[in-house]
C-alpha cells in the first residue's frame, strides 16, 4: 500500500528520465511529450545549459533565506522586469502563491482608496489555484465543492463580455481590480479575444482598478511571445507568473508595476523559501536560454505545425489557443484518450472532459511536432468514429 495521500487520479505509468522532448518509463518505453509536467518543463528535459547551472549552484549556495540580499534574486527581478515591462517582484514558489500575492496587492490597494471591502471582479471557468482564496476566486464548483465557506470579495462574470463588467462598474463600488487569465488552461484553453483585453484595460484605467493578468500557464514564451498582454499591445498592473518560469524548478513569482508599484511593503507579505539561489538560477538560465535559442519564434511556428495537422481531422470541434497552448475540443467526454495516447508512446491531457489540452516542451522542433500529429490524429479519428456508430452497432 502506497502511503502517499491519494489526491490524484494517476496514470499507470512512471517516467524516470527524460531528454529533450522524450521521456522514458521503467520499462524502458519512450514516450513523445506533449505536456511538459502541464506548463512546466519550458526548456524539456535535461537541457545541458540548464542542467550545468542547477548543479553548478546546487555546490555552491541553496538557500540563505530572505533576511539577506540575495544576489541571484535581484538578477532574476531585472530579468523579469525587461521582458514583462513592469518593476516589481515578488518571488514565491508556486502559481497559487503567486495569485495569493496578487490577490493581496488588490486588497491592500483597495483599502488604500478607501474602500472597506475590496472586491475582485474574476471570469467564469477561471482556474486561479486551491488555497482558499484562490479556489474561491476560480470558477469550478468541483474545485470549491467541500471546502465552503469560501472567501469573499470576489464577483464573477463570464469571459469575453464586457458588458457584463461594464454593468458591474455602474453598480458595484468595491471593486478594486479585475483579474483574469487571458488563456484559460484548466477552464479549457478558452482565449480571451485581444479586443476584449483591451476593453478591460480601458474600464481599468477609467475606474482606476488593478488589472491583474494571471499567465502562470500561458506566460513565458508559450504563445509566441513572452506574455498574452504583449499580444494585445498594453501593460497590467499585476503578473503572477510560475510553472514555465524554472523549467521544472518549483518557482513563482508576482510582477508588478503602474498602480500596484509599491503597495507591498517590508513585513505586508513574505515566504520562506521564495527566491533562493537554487529557484533563482533556473529563473535566469530559462529566460536566457528562451532568448538565446529562439524559443517564441519556435513556440509559434511549432504550434502551428500541430494546429495545421490536426485541423485537416474531420470531426473536431474547434481547435483554441495561441503558439503551444493548445485545446483541441471533440463533441463529447474524451479523458480515455489520455490512456490511449500512452499506449501510442503521446503524452496528452485532458481538461474540461472534452479539451485535449497540449502545452509542449518550447523545444519542440517542427519534426516532432509532426509526430505529434501523426500519433494522436488517428487515435481522434477512432475515438470520433466509435461515438459515429448506430446505437445499435455499439452494443
Amino acid at each position: 500500500m502506497s502511503h502517499v495521500m491519494n489526491t490524484y487520479a494517476r496514470q499507470p505509468v512512471a517516467f524516470v528520465r527524460g531528454e529533450g522532448v522524450w521521456l522514458w518509463d521503467e520499462a524502458g518505453k519512450k514516450y513523445l511529450d506533449a505536456l511538459a509536467g502541464i506548463a512546466v518543463n519550458t526548456l524539456g528535459y535535461a537541457h545541458p545549459r540548464l542542467t550545468r547551472a542547477l548543479s553548478e549552484q546546487i555546490g555552491r549556495l541553496m538557500h540563505t533565506s530572505n533576511l539577506f540580499r540575495i544576489p541571484l534574486q535581484e538578477a532574476a527581478a531585472d530579468r523579469l522586469a525587461e521582458i514583462t515591462g513592469l518593476d516589481e517582484v515578488f518571488f514565491c514558489n508556486s502559481g497559487l502563491e503567486a495569485n495569493e500575492a496578487a490577490i493581496k496587492i488588490a486588497r491592500k490597494y483597495g483599502h488604500e482608496r478607501g474602500i472597506a471591502e475590496p472586491a475582485i471582479v474574476v471570469m467564469e471557468k477561471a482556474f486561479h489555484g486551491r488555497s482558499l482564496a484562490t479556489l474561491s476566486a476560480t470558477g469550478s464548483r468541483k474545485v470549491q465543492a467541500g471546502f465552503e465557506p469560501l472567501v469573499s470579495g470576489f464577483v464573477r462574470v463570464p469571459l469575453n463580455d464586457l458588458d457584463a463588467v461594464r454593468t458591474l462598474a455602474e453598480h458595484n463600488r468595491n471593486v478594486a481590480a479585475v483579474m483574469v487569465e487571458p488563456i484559460q488552461g484548466e477552464g479549457g484553453i478558452n482565449v480571451s479575444r485581444l479586443d476584449y483585453l483591451r476593453g478591460l484595460k480601458e474600464i481599468c484605467e477609467r475606474r482606476d482598478w488593478l488589472f491583474i493578468s494571471d499567465e502562470v500557464q500561458c506566460g513565458l514564451g508559450r504563445t509566441g511571445k513572452w506574455f498574452v498582454y504583449q499580444h494585445a499591445g498594453f501593460l497590467p498592473d499585476v503578473v503572477p507568473l510560475a510553472k514555465g518560469l524554472g523549467s521544472g524548478v518549483p518557482v513563482g513569482a508576482c510582477v508588478v508595476g503602474g498602480r500596484a508599484r509599491g503597495v507591498l511593503k517590508p513585513g505586508n507579505h513574505g515566504s520562506t523559501f521564495g527566491g533562493n539561489p537554487l529557484a533563482m538560477t533556473a529563473v535566469v538560465t530559462t529566460i536566457d536560454t528562451i532568448k538565446e535559442e529562439g524559443l517564441l519564434a519556435n513556440a509559434e511556428k511549432v504550434g502551428a505545425v500541430i494546429r495545421n495537422g490536426l485541423s485537416e481531422v474531420h470531426g473536431i470541434t474547434e481547435i483554441r489557443g495561441m503558439g503551444l497552448m493548445l485545446g483541441v475540443e471533440l463533441e463529447r467526454p474524451c479523458g480515455e484518450l489520455v490512456k490511449e495516447a500512452l499506449d501510442a508512446a503521446l503524452v496528452i491531457n485532458v481538461t474540461a472532459d472534452n479539451v485535449i489540452r497540449m502545452l509542449p516542451p518550447l523545444v519542440m522542433t517542427p519534426a516532432e511536432g509532426r509526430l505529434v500529429v501523426e500519433r494522436l490524429a488517428p487515435l481522434v479519428q477512432n475515438f470520433l468514429a466509435r461515438g459515429a456508430l448506430p446505437r445499435a452497432a455499439a452494443h
